[in-house]
């Protein structure tokens, strides 16, 4: 991925089972929306706390929503497998994943960094 977005990261796999955890929370609890065409449309309306965005997609996808979510601000997590974000939230595969919650999003950053307290790591606010 370009400018604006994470490297892909190295996470070991307790790491990415709290992130996919995290996410799958979120999918039940209505607090993400799924897709690049939801992310896109979610970022327009400036709603978008924080977006994972799979790797191994399109180019036409990650021309849609990066540079969208570039211009308003939000940090995009490059994630490596679409299939992994989309198994998380119920799905095949996705593209993108978008965070609306602002706890939720504060969360995946603290376990993206490692660093996230126990008990704020799973707080959502509605």
């Amino acid at each position: 991925m370009t400018d604006g977005a994470r490297e892909p990261l190295p996470l070991d796999e307790s790491v990415r089972r709290k992130v996919l955890g995290l996410v799958g929370l979120g999918a039940r609890g209505r607090l993400v929306v799924i897709g690049a065409e939801q992310v896109r449309i979610a970022a327009q309306k400036g709603t978008v706390q924080l977006a994972l965005v799979a790797s191994d997609i399109s180019r036409h996808s990650l021309e849609k929503v990066v540079p969208l979510l570039r211009a308003r601000h939000v940090e995009v997590v490059e994630w490596p497998s679409a299939a992994e974000l989309g198994g998380a939230v119920g799905r095949e595969t996705t593209a993108a994943i978008g965070i609306v919650d602002q706890a939720l999003a504060r969360g995946i950053r603290g376990a993206v960094a490692g660093a996230a307290p126990a008990g704020d790591a799973t707080r959502v606010s509605r």
